[in-house]
């Protein structure tokens, strides 16, 4: 009976163990928020066609992608953003519901030209930021990005 009773304490013991341990991470990771994999560069490009600068994307390729953007994601290194490629070049329009960070929001044509920047969009906004002009692929990075890096319209992107 005595060897009975210590097995289901010690069962008791482990299973606690677990469930507090799987509490922790999903805990983290609420707090944490999503976490990107980087799969692709995108140089930035003076007007003379020379490398201004260069950062590391996730890419959004497909609706669902694209739908989730940087939904949830609460840490993102100065060097990396994510790349928004839709099949067409056609006005296009972002919002950061379920965002938490500041973001500039870069439209780019099919001909890979910056033609609108909204600079350090708000986080939770659900502002709608338009790109005014036919754009095939959109960059999102930190807020004030653009800004630090001297990136203007009119500039164009290797993707």
């Amino acid at each position: 009976m005595t060897k009975l009773l210590n097995l289901l304490v010690l069962l008791s013991a482990i299973f606690l163990l677990i469930n507090c341990s799987q509490e922790e991470e999903s805990d983290s990771q609420q707090k944490n928020g999503r976490t990107l994999s980087y799969e692709r560069s995108i140089t930035f490009l003076t007007s003379d066609e020379d490398s201004l600068t260069t950062i590391e994307v996730a890419v959004a390729d497909n609706d669902t992608k694209r739908s989730q953007g940087l939904m949830d994601v609460r840490d993102l290194p100065s060097d990396k953003g994510m790349l928004f490629i839709f099949e067409d070049n056609q006005p296009r329009s972002f919002w950061m519901a379920n965002t938490p960070l500041s973001l500039d929001i870069i439209f780019v044509n099919a001909d890979y030209e910056i033609v609108r920047i909204h600079h350090s969009a708000k986080p939770y906004s659900e502002k709608n930021f338009k790109s005014d002009k036919p754009a095939k692929y959109v960059i999102e990075t930190n807020g004030g990005f653009c800004i630090s890096k001297d990136i203007q319209e009119g500039m164009n992107v290797r993707i």
